[in-house]
């Protein structure tokens, strides 16, 4: 199943997220693809939004993991810029989040593309021009979320 959406502003793409965010039920793996500066976390800061979250979102850049706990679902944002193998995703827990019931946003995602479950949803983000953005929504499996889009 795909889908593809289009914003015109950073304010346009939290709001895609925060809808897409509140139709989520279940826990799931959500991979971003997309250069800097696409749209990933301003994405993000509306998903969790979506999840009944409200305090700050930030890019896990430098700490490689965020946690957003006290919405509907925990969410664990992940960059994955900087891991390079399955021994730097073991050293960082990462498999001991997948057994979590919790949604993973996983930004730079190409990074670990093998170690993802078959049922994971891609978004890949695309700048057209400074302000606005393709999202191409898809995942192997139809999701029930993704009817009501």
């Amino acid at each position: 199943m795909k889908k593809v959406f289009k914003t015109t502003s950073a304010t346009a793409t939290a709001e895609l997220g925060r809808k897409i965010g509140s139709l989520i039920n279940e826990p799931c793996v959500i991979a971003f693809c997309g250069g800097m500066g696409s749209g990933k976390t301003c994405f993000t800061t509306g998903f969790v939004k979506g999840l009944d979250y409200y305090d700050e979102v930030s890019s896990p850049t430098f700490a490689i993991v965020n946690e957003y706990l006290g919405g509907r679902l925990p969410v664990y944002h992940f960059d994955m810029y900087r891991i390079a193998d399955e021994d730097e995703l073991y050293s960082i827990g990462f498999y001991d989040y997948m057994d979590e019931d919790a949604v993973l946003v996983i930004e730079w995602s190409e990074n670990i593309e093998d170690a993802l479950p078959p049922d994971t949803i891609y978004i890949k983000f695309s700048n057209q021009t400074e302000n606005n953005r393709t999202l191409s929504l898809e995942c192997a499996e139809e999701k029930d979320f993704l009817k009501e889009l």
